[in-house]
């Protein structure tokens, strides 16, 4: 497909913890992913299933666990992700990388998630905003879970 990369980049005022914590587990927040329903095992090769509804329809994007790592400088999180929105077959061709890292700030973590494999610049700059939408929800959540763990 395409050689075009969008990035997304977040600081979170929270310990890497519950940011890593937040982006791999199921269920949903109505801040990320447009409310979508997350679900997997969690482990290398596993399935994983995002359902929603976005502008009135219903979808359910699906891919694949690749790398979980929260062992070594940066945690990484890789997973594939294939929107049947789009329009396009369901081939791996038209699947995306999602390649997250969580670095350890002063402040709390900082993330990058770089998504691969867009066709054109215009196509990776569309999936760069939806994704830095989606991480003002981690942001949004993590640091409100971050404050309720601080309160006596």
């Amino acid at each position: 497909m395409g050689n075009f990369v969008a990035r997304a980049e977040v600081d979170v005022r929270a310990p890497r913890r519950i940011v890593w914590n937040l982006l791999t587990s199921n269920g949903s927040h109505p801040e990320i992913m447009f409310g979508a329903e997350i679900e997997s095992e969690w482990r290398l090769g596993s399935r994983i299933v995002w359902r929603g509804e976005w502008e009135g329809r219903t979808f359910e994007d699906h891919g694949r666990v690749l790398e979980l790592d929260d062992r070594e400088e940066p945690w990484r999180l890789v997973l594939t992700h294939f929107s049947p929105l789009t329009g396009q077959p369901d081939v791996p061709e038209n699947y995306h990388g999602l390649h997250f890292e969580l670095d350890e700030t002063p402040e709390g973590t900082h993330v990058t998630l770089d998504q691969d494999n867009n066709p054109t610049r215009e196509a990776a700059q569309h999936s760069q905003d939806n994704w830095a939408a989606m991480l003002a929800g981690v942001k949004a959540v993590a640091e409100r879970q971050a404050a309720g763990a601080n309160r006596p």
